[in-house]
């Protein structure tokens, strides 16, 4: 046997193909007869035939690979959606280059460059502030790119996602409905994050709205990690009135919340109520199980690799999409102890 890889001209001579059925059958199998693509498929399974990117790329200009460029693997709450995103991707033939950025503007440029220097066909952003040297460097290009995770009714790029301000209104909402008036808020890192920003900035303005001004100690900022969560659970559980309501901006941070406040002998809901954000597969299996804000990640995936096919395929989709968002009411929160007495 041969040490040297098979070539297309290998595998058409045994399928008794010519080359030119061979890149059919690679690059737009539909439009091969199935008994022929049953044959040359057969040929590329034997001779283990590779076919090569770089020459595939100069034929049809298109490298088949779509870029993605998240925050971080390290949360969960990009998984499903990504996951989602990819197996989309998948059905069409095409294939993901996933790559993170760490909530850093300047690294996440430098990684939009990398995906652009591989030859990517679209690019999937996080969010919708971006360094404006991607969108010059994208144009420039014309490469295709949807931004995902957020959503606003006049945004200047496509994007499909959620609208993020709306969403944050509905946890305090309900709390405040339940009678609470004593608020903390356990958040991530807002600078460099737009969609952090939007949840904050609304919780606070519905809250002003209600005569409730969270004081600056009252709202603690921390990488989305449980222990963070734990610790930021601790300081707030520590003041001289404590919140009989704790407001999470993601599941991580309510589940380190809750392990707090089971550590510290502090019963949930009946002392604090906690909220989270994400709606994480965990979070209905909790003890209490948390009230949180379920996000459709694994719709908003397939729709994101949709619009870019789509744009691929030199068809004219929408260019704005939102998934809906809903409080999804489970046993971490209930009426204040004073309401619960009064």
């Amino acid at each position: 046997m041969s040490n040297k890889p098979a070539t297309q001209t290998d595998v058409a001579k045994a399928a008794e193909v010519s080359t030119a059925t061979v890149s059919r059958v690679l690059n737009q199998p539909d439009s091969v007869r199935p008994a022929v693509r049953d044959r040359v498929l057969n040929a590329i399974a034997q001779l283990n035939y590779v076919a090569d990117a770089a020459a595939r790329t100069l034929a049809s200009k298109r490298s088949g690979t779509i870029g993605a460029v998240i925050p971080t693997l390290s949360n969960a709450i990009f998984a499903d959606g990504i996951q989602a995103f990819e197996n989309k991707l998948n059905a069409a033939n095409l294939s993901l280059m996933l790559t993170t950025f760490g909530y850093d503007p300047q690294h996440e440029l430098a990684q939009v460059r990398t995906l652009i220097e591989r030859g990517v066909d679209a690019i999937l952003l996080v969010g919708l502030s971006h360094d404006p040297l991607i969108y010059e460097l994208l144009a420039q290009r014309d490469i295709p790119f949807v931004e995902t995770w957020a959503y606003r009714d006049d945004p200047n790029y496509p994007c499909v996602g959620f609208d993020n301000t709306k969403a944050a209104m509905q946890a305090p909402q309900y709390l405040l409905d339940l009678g609470h008036r004593d608020f903390a808020v356990i958040s991530g890192i807002a600078k460099d994050n737009d969609r952090v920003q939007d949840r904050l900035a609304s919780m606070q303005t519905l809250l002003a709205e209600h005569g409730i001004n969270l004081a600056e100690e009252c709202i603690k900022q921390c990488p989305f990690e449980i222990e963070a969560g734990r610790q930021a659970c601790r300081q707030l559980v520590s003041h001289t009135t404590p919140p009989t309501a704790i407001i999470c901006t993601n599941d991580v941070l309510a589940i380190g919340a809750m392990l707090e406040c089971q550590a510290a002998g502090i019963p949930v809901p009946a002392q604090i109520s906690i909220i989270g954000f994400d709606d994480l597969p965990l979070s209905a299996n909790l003890t209490p199980s948390l009230t949180t804000m379920h996000i459709p990640f694994k719709s908003m995936g397939e729709q994101a690799a949709q619009f870019l096919i789509q744009k691929l395929a030199d068809n004219n989709p929408r260019p704005n999409t939102e998934v809906e968002v809903n409080l999804v009411v489970r046993e971490s929160t209930a009426p204040p102890a004073q309401a619960v007495n009064d």
